[in-house]
């Protein structure tokens, strides 16, 4: 097995959402995953807030990379309160991206990992994430299976 890199891992430290990462292109690299509209700074600064507000129940968590200065992966988890289970929580994993141009240097599975390690820490008995299924396979090799089937509706 080839050891890792050191300077790739020091390059690529999963962290916590900053205030200041607006700037660091993080709206833009959700403009990657989906619909995601350009936001003043002032409704950054409040939706911010008020996920922070969650504390660990809520967090999203980034990669920057170190020569550019950019966000280049994210993803977030909440975690829901349950009755059954003995009061238990269950977490569930979203909006998680990785920038284009750094694809395949496993930024994917370290943003996934470091969410499941938090759920787990949290006492969740499980988590959950929806993907389409171009994505499986990728998820499969995080540890995740496929169980049952999706549904949505949209309401815009």
């Amino acid at each position: 097995m080839q050891a890792a890199d050191p300077t790739e891992e020091q390059e690529h430290i999963v962290r916590k959402l900053q205030i200041t990462d607006k700037s660091k292109g993080f709206i833009e690299l959700l403009q990657q995953l989906t619909i995601c509209d350009l936001i003043s700074d002032k409704e950054f600064q409040d939706r911010f807030q008020e996920l922070s507000a969650y504390g660990d129940d809520h967090i999203i968590c980034v990669i920057e990379d170190n020569d550019s200065g950019k966000i280049v992966a994210t993803g977030s988890l909440f975690i829901e309160k349950k009755f059954i289970r003995n009061c238990g929580k269950a977490a569930h994993i979203e909006d998680v991206v990785v920038d284009s141009s750094v694809r395949g240097l496993h930024l994917g599975k370290k943003i996934i990992g470091y969410l499941t390690q938090h759920a787990e820490s949290m006492g969740c008995y499980k988590v959950i994430l929806d993907c389409s299924e171009e994505n499986r396979a990728f998820y499969e090799k995080c540890g995740f299976k496929k169980k049952e089937i999706q549904m949505v509706k949209y309401f815009l």
